[in-house]
């Protein structure tokens, strides 16, 4: 594995995961203010998928566009329906159903189903000391302050299933982005996800709740949808030139960054544990890093020039 590609992928991973975790925080704020978690989630989505179609045109995508074989598209399609759209009604109607501590936890285990997936299907390797800190990551996130257990409600079940296929997502994504740009794939899952979520909200007739939306749900509605975006460029970007495995396990420190976010603005308070938790998210991660080259993985993607290489 090249040390500059993994570099460069890790600085992005890390920057999703600060990304993810600002968002987690700001979400369960924003869904209070509108009224069917669905609906904002498809609004927020439809945003940034606007937005990631300006980026088309801006980076001139059509002829690669134009050039997608069946199994390309086939692909795409994929991503858009099991990444870009039902996994966020999910998520969303099941965020709105829990805590947003509980909601993180369980997506937070991405990694986990991740695994389960890309090292028998694409034969990811991990390096034994990086197992060490993935033990760590994992234990680290249920040492957070505030847990009081799982309630084992439908909220929490869609938000697992959402993450499944997150993770189904993730594999698929990552042998798309083998030949294909970023760009192209991330604004793939936007956009086609868009399209079938809007039709979900008109099938459950909620289309007229758009207009009910007042100016501080639409500043939300801006503001998440801004996180979106720049998840979606990061995380595909990282996972373009690193294993999938070593992209989800860098998602997980999120929880640090919700945490801290909710003892500065909400708690008004830094426990113990939440320091010990902070210490093994670190800890674990820096294991994650400093083994990651010398996995068998090898990158055969060339080494990326930002930031012509990310369209």
């Amino acid at each position: 594995m090249n040390n500059n590609i993994i570099k460069y992928a890790t600085l992005l991973a890390l920057a999703t995961a600060l990304i993810s975790g600002t968002a987690n925080f700001l979400n369960k704020i924003a869904i209070t203010g509108v009224k069917d978690p669905i609906v904002f989630t498809t609004l927020k989505n439809a945003l940034t998928a606007l937005f990631l179609a300006g980026l088309l045109m801006a980076f001139n995508k059509r002829r690669e566009i134009a050039s997608l074989t069946k199994n390309q598209m086939l692909k795409l399609t994929a991503i858009g329906a099991i990444g870009g759209s039902i996994p966020f009604a999910l998520f969303f109607t099941g965020l709105a159903q829990t805590s947003a501590l509980n909601a993180g936890l369980i997506h937070k285990t991405l990694f986990i189903w991740v695994l389960f997936l890309a090292v028998p299907l694409l034969k990811e390797k991990i390096h034994k000391w990086q197992w060490l800190g993935i033990g760590a990551v994992f234990a680290a996130n249920f040492l957070v302050g505030g847990f009081t257990g799982f309630k084992y409600n439908s909220g929490e079940l869609m938000i697992l299933g959402a993450t499944i296929l997150w993770a189904v997502e993730n594999v698929i994504a990552k042998t798309a982005l083998k030949d294909l740009s970023t760009v192209t794939v991330a604004s793939s899952r936007m956009i086609i996800g868009t399209l079938i979520l809007a039709l979900l909200v008109l099938w459950r007739g909620e289309g007229s709740a758009v207009f009910e939306l007042n100016g501080a749900n639409w500043g939300w509605t801006i503001l998440t949808s801004a996180l979106l975006l720049g998840y979606v460029l990061t995380w595909y970007t990282a996972l373009k030139y690193a294993p999938v495995t070593f992209v989800a396990t860098l998602l997980v420190p999120a929880t640090l960054v919700t945490n801290i976010l909710s003892a500065i603005f909400i708690t008004n308070s830094f426990t113990g544990l939440q320091f010990l938790s902070g210490l093994l998210l670190v800890g674990g991660t820096a294991l994650m890093i400093f083994f990651a080259a010398k996995a068998e993985k090898q990158i055969t993607e060339p080494e990326p020039n930002f930031p012509t290489s990310t369209a």
